[in-house]
């Protein structure tokens, strides 16, 4: 066993002795036995069946911030998580929504590293899926391997418990982790971090993220080929519901009645359709609010080089198969529709709700309809500017009475591709010898502005090894047993994680 004060110098030269081929011996073709932390993999091989449990036994928990189940549950349950791996402190932060959680492990290390968790899940209907959503249930995925299907399996549990995996590896190697760890947990991730600002913005874990290289948050994006990208960027979000109803217009009913009144009473129902319909091009594909793009900024010729070498090497039908689409917006060619994934705003409609959507029909004319939308935000636009338009442009269509319901979200993110947290990454990824492609601008969001903006400034992205897909819908899955040479299992993931430590310890 390693002394648990290895020198950290002698260990990353040891590891570079090796060689890249070396770090993932099933991910990598012709990779010899060993490997870069030979330790800590020989640890992280005995703890696989506890590690796979691991992310079994939190999937069971669902915590639900939009349904509000489970949630102080689900943060003292990532307390203890974060204890559980080693972390010297951990505590659970209250907000005026659901609570967050922060821990702290000091290793004496010159540099900090922050890592970023949600424990919150999407909504789930049991009914929709081919296996329990709660099970944690192991199946075959063709073309990956043997993958834990359940809500938040890839969105984020698995992933997050790997990082803990590393950890747990690291103690049982003796081997102290090269760079102190902060932890920042969430539980309102999926509706759009409504209070997560409370607990970034709490003095000292703000001096603390202050000292830190940067962020994270773990993720599992490998496609069939072994690549993945690096994002430097993700777009915001403002999740929101529009409601029309008959007590706000003044016009229409006050609660359903029967559709044998249309001929004389006003429908809210047919009031909302209108007003959406103002919000968008007629193809829907645009948005139509009044100054949307007025601080829109274009992409720069250093973000198109990025996209078109994206085009290039990915695969323009297996990502159609993957989404289930035949075509693109105005059948665009495939570097054009990337480039209009990474710098367009959107505006989506979730879902529409109003009067009666069971079984058969139902002749009523509903008093009340609401659409819930998402707004996707790009530099430099800001969630308040878009919560500012989109009801200066309703006002000013005669659309007063039609009322917004803001639920969430944050601004768009930017990190430099020179970044210390993008350069460990990439350097991690050649080590393992992956693809990794820098992407500039994820079209998804997470609430990375809280620290990429002032005052923290933070760099800030995704990292992980391994495959994982069907977030936020039935059979979500993560690959544990990975038969895919070119994709890590979840050993070879742990160890990926453990050399990202090693990376930015390495800055510099």
């Amino acid at each position: 066993m390693t002394d648990i004060g290895m020198d950290r110098r002698h260990f990353l030269n040891t590891s570079l002795m090796l060689g890249a081929s070396a770090l993932f011996p099933r991910a990598v073709m012709a990779a010899t036995t060993g490997g870069f932390y030979p330790e800590v993999r020989k640890a992280a091989e005995a703890n696989r069946a506890a590690d796979i449990k691991r992310i079994q036994d939190w999937i069971a928990l669902p915590s639900i911030a939009a349904e509000n189940l489970n949630m102080p549950e689900g943060a003292q349950y990532m307390k203890a998580l974060a204890l559980d791996a080693g972390f010297d402190s951990a505590e659970i932060i209250p907000t005026d929504g659901h609570p967050g959680v922060y821990a702290v492990m000091d290793n004496g290390a010159p540099r900090t590293l922050a890592v970023y968790f949600m424990y919150d899940v999407k909504q789930f209907d049991p009914a929709e899926w081919s296996s329990p959503p709660l099970a944690g249930k192991i199946v075959d995925k063709p073309g990956f391997g043997r993958a834990i299907v359940g809500r938040g399996a890839v969105n984020q549990k698995g992933p997050e418990a790997t990082f803990l995996a590393a950890l747990h590896a690291m103690r049982d190697a003796g081997v102290k982790p090269p760079v102190n760890i902060l932890l920042v947990a969430e539980g309102e991730e999926e509706i759009a971090s409504p209070h997560f600002q409370q607990i970034v913005q709490r003095p000292d874990i703000m001096q603390a993220l202050k000292g830190s290289e940067g962020i994270f948050i773990p993720a599992s994006w490998q496609d069939i080929n072994g690549g993945v990208n690096v994002n430097l960027g993700s777009k915001g979000v403002v999740e929101l519901e529009l409601v029309a109803s008959g007590e706000s217009w003044g016009r229409g009913p006050a609660a359903d009645i029967h559709s044998s009144y249309k001929a004389m009473v006003d429908s809210p129902a047919w009031r909302l359709v209108q007003a959406l319909q103002s919000l968008v091009t007629a193809d829907g594909n645009t948005p139509a609010i009044e100054g949307w793009f007025e601080n829109v900024r274009p992409l720069s010729a250093r973000e198109k080089e990025l996209i078109a070498e994206a085009a290039r090497s990915g695969s323009e039908a297996a990502r159609k198969e993957q989404l289930g689409v035949a075509r693109w917006i105005d059948d665009l060619p495939y570097q054009q529709a990337l480039e209009r994934l990474a710098s367009q705003p959107t505006v989506n409609i979730e879902g529409l709700v109003a009067g009666y959507t069971g079984p058969g029909g139902k002749t009523i004319l509903p008093g009340r309809a609401t659409a819930k939308l998402d707004l996707r935000l790009v530099p430099n636009q800001t969630r308040r500017e878009a919560e500012t338009k989109l009801r200066a442009h309703l006002d000013k269509r005669g659309f007063s009475d039609i009322e917004i319901v803001v639920g969430g979200g944050y601004d768009p993110t930017e990190t430099a591709e020179s970044s210390a947290i993008i350069q460990a990454q990439l350097a991690t990824y050649r080590r393992a010898g992956v693809n990794a492609t820098l992407n500039p601008r994820l079209a998804g969001s997470w609430p990375g502005a809280m620290f990429t903006a002032p005052p923290l400034s933070l760099p800030a992205g995704h990292f992980g090894l391994g495959h994982g897909s069907g977030a936020h819908a039935p059979n979500e899955y993560y690959v544990v047993d990975s038969t895919n040479p070119r994709v890590a299992g979840i050993t070879d993931a742990t160890l990926g994680y453990v050399d990202l430590l090693y990376q930015v310890a390495a800055i510099g």
